[in-house]
């Protein structure tokens, strides 16, 4: 076969399989159509982002309520929390807790994402070094938990400390030790909310583990 025909030939291929993606309307093509989309970004468009913004993971779903408030923000700052005092430990608000680390009202207002965000959003993530790491700042780090976590710093100086919004105090447990975090364990920083789209990741999560471990809950 000469050079010619082998060219025409190619180009009769192409055609095919472009109207085979385009326009043939079989579960086949719709398949294939997923399988190049998941290539494309898993591949490509996401490693892409994450080399723009200098972060190995520049996209996250919120799958926990650790960031979430209930309520404007006066009455979370106003909500129940746990504070501890040396050997005491004793109920109080998180306006007493986040005092106690020298964070006062009027600096938490300014920080980023001051009012938290929900179980669902989407967090579109910066690098950051420990260096010009703040207080304030939220933080996606990681832990022995099988997932990163993402919660707010509250101190720093040779090691960070985090704590989630929501919660009622620093987490102190073998899979999550708040209180020493090291710069390995830094992945970014929060940058951008995008409001409930992460559902579509968790909904899938959850459908793999109902599918896989006979895990399905029906309400």
């Amino acid at each position: 076969m000469d050079k010619k025909n082998v060219k025409n030939k190619t180009l009769s291929n192409l055609k095919r399989f472009w109207n085979f993606l385009w326009n043939e309307d079989s579960i086949w093509s719709w398949m294939v159509n997923i399988l190049i989309a998941f290539v494309l970004i898993k591949f490509l468009i996401y490693p892409g982002i994450g080399f723009a913004l200098g972060t190995q993971l520049p996209v996250v779903a919120v799958i926990s309520e650790s960031m979430q408030h209930n309520g404007r923000f006066d009455a979370w700052w106003n909500s129940s929390a746990v504070c501890d005092y040396g050997n005491t430990t004793v109920r109080c608000k998180q306006s007493d807790w986040y005092e106690s680390k020298g964070i006062t009202k009027e600096q938490f207002s300014e920080y980023n994402m001051r009012n938290g965000f929900n179980k669902g959003d989407i967090i579109i993530l910066k690098g950051v070094t420990f260096e010009n790491l703040q207080v304030g700042d939220v933080l996606v780090f990681h832990s022995k938990l099988s997932y990163p976590v993402i919660h707010r710093v509250v101190s720093k100086n040779d090691l960070i400390e985090t704590k989630g919004d929501h919660n009622q105090r620093q987490i102190v447990e073998m899979t999550l030790n708040e209180k020493y975090i090291t710069k390995d364990q830094i992945i970014g920083k929060a940058w951008v909310k995008i409001p409930y789209l992460g559902y579509v990741k968790i909904w899938f999560t959850e459908l793999i583990q109902c599918m896989t471990f006979n895990g399905c809950k029906f309400g």
